[in-house]
């Protein structure tokens, strides 16, 4: 892989710094060469994830996923690319098809613009799986050999994770993000989760040592999941993430095991 690590890529990774530091944190862990893959997809995500909420009008929301969505197909139709700090690397390390998995990643970010719950457990489980997982199938396969299934089932139980810390802030914005948010719902979810993780980790095989730096970006899932069963009143509290000294030492063993 060429390593092209420009002003767009540090810009990128300047980004992910600000708003995303769990993000960041895996890709400074990372090999240069996966960093400048990482950054644009890690960047891509932060501009997606708030388009939403940058205004108060849904058109106006709808709008700024639009223009993502527009972006990603230029890159799958392999058009010329509209000039942007983050789209011009992404058209760089994106195949037509990962534009295209990226597309379904854009598109069901429409739920966070309005207020409306979720169906059901099917909609819910298809939330995360085209948020988390398929930015995991973006950011992993962009690196190497990866197969699909592992990283959903891995996505999956990183995206509740994620989830369950981002509950009261959601809430606080007049979402309603869980199905069953008593202490009873939030543990079976998190239980859920915590299988989808053995299961990505027993094929584990399945991913190649290339593709492996994508995944440390899941290094608090365990924890966190864990947590929240055994105490699922810290969703509520917005207490679901470790100390200093935890994290540290979980990204440390995540990346120096290659174990994920």
């Amino acid at each position: 892989m060429s390593v092209v690590f420009d002003d767009d890529v540090k810009a990128c990774a300047a980004l992910v710094q600000r708003a995303d530091p769990d993000r960041f944190r895996a890709a400074m862990a990372a090999p240069v060469a996966a960093r400048v893959v990482l950054f644009p997809l890690y960047a891509l995500n932060v501009e997606v994830a708030r388009a939403p909420w940058v205004s108060q009008e849904p058109m106006i929301a709808e709008m700024r996923l639009q223009w993502w969505r527009d972006a990603l197909q230029e890159i799958a139709e392999g058009a010329t690319v509209r000039r942007h700090e983050v789209v011009t690397p992404l058209s760089r390390v994106l195949s037509p098809h990962l534009a295209g998995v990226l597309d379904e990643y854009v598109a069901v970010r429409r739920w966070d613009i309005y207020r409306d719950p979720f169906e059901d457990q099917e909609h819910f489980d298809a939330y995360i799986d085209h948020s988390s997982g398929s930015l995991f199938v973006a950011s992993a396969q962009a690196l190497g050999m990866a197969d699909e299934d592992v990283l959903r089932d891995y996505g999956y139980a990183v995206g509740v994770a994620n989830w369950l810390r981002a509950t009261p802030e959601l809430e606080n914005r007049g979402r309603i993000p869980l199905l069953d948010g008593t202490p009873e719902g939030v543990q079976t979810l998190a239980q859920s989760a915590l299988e989808r993780l053995n299961k990505a980790r027993a094929n584990r095989v399945a991913i190649s040592v290339e593709a492996r730096p994508a995944l440390a970006a899941g290094w608090l899932a365990e924890w966190a999941l864990k947590e929240a069963v055994a105490r699922p009143e810290r969703v509520a509290s917005g207490s679901l993430i470790p100390g200093e000294m935890r994290q540290r030492l979980s990204l440390m063993w995540t990346v120096s095991s290659g174990r994920w």
